[in-house]
This record gives C-alpha cells, sequence and structure tokens, in this order.
C-alpha cells in the first residue's frame, strides 16, 4: 500500500450465517490499524447487498437486516445493525465504549 501511495483501508468480510457477518476494518498504512467499529463502511455493504439483490427485504418492502460483527481481534468487540430499505439510505445503529 505504501508502495502504490494508497492510504485506504481494507475491509474483510466473512458471513457467520445469514445476516451475520463478521468484518475487520484494515488500516495498515495509518497509526491505527484496525477500526474496530466502521459504521461507514456497515453502511456501504448494505447498499452494496443490497444491489445485488442479496439484503433480505422482504415481498412487502420491509426492511432487510443485518448484524456485523468487529473489533474482537482488537479487544474492542462491536455489533453495527444494519438496516436496509428498498430504496434510500441506509441506517446503521449499535454502541460505543469511551476510550481513555
Amino acid at each position: 500500500m505504501d508502495q502504490q501511495d494508497w492510504a485506504g483501508t481494507v475491509t474483510v468480510l466473512w458471513a457467520e450465517s445469514t445476516g451475520v457477518f463478521q468484518a475487520r476494518n484494515l488500516f495498515p498504512v495509518g497509526e491505527i490499524t484496525e477500526d474496530p467499529a466502521a459504521g461507514s463502511a456497515a453502511a456501504s455493504t448494505g447498499a452494496y447487498l443490497r444491489q445485488l439483490g442479496l439484503a433480505g427485504i422482504d415481498d412487502d418492502g420491509g426492511f432487510g437486516e443485518l448484524l456485523i460483527r468487529q473489533g474482537m481481534h482488537v479487544g474492542r468487540p462491536s455489533r453495527l445493525q444494519v438496516s436496509i430499505p428498498e430504496s434510500g439510505g441506509i441506517t446503521v445503529t449499535g454502541a460505543a465504549v469511551p476510550l481513555s
């Protein structure tokens, strides 16, 4: 990444079960090498799955729901709940723990 002057993150997803993913959001070129709860990546994942028709939206246009578990590898486990409407914005909710 340094050789290519790419200062981005690398998101890795694993489908634990239907609607539940484990994620890692790596930032190997930064001082903080891993994000324990990447809300923007979770929203992008929801939009991507919706675009592919894999978001679990029911026949009545109900919300698709995903749970993304992240941060276990850095001792800061998080749970990001992703709500995916048939169209429009993706909503990500969860909880945060203050860092000192």
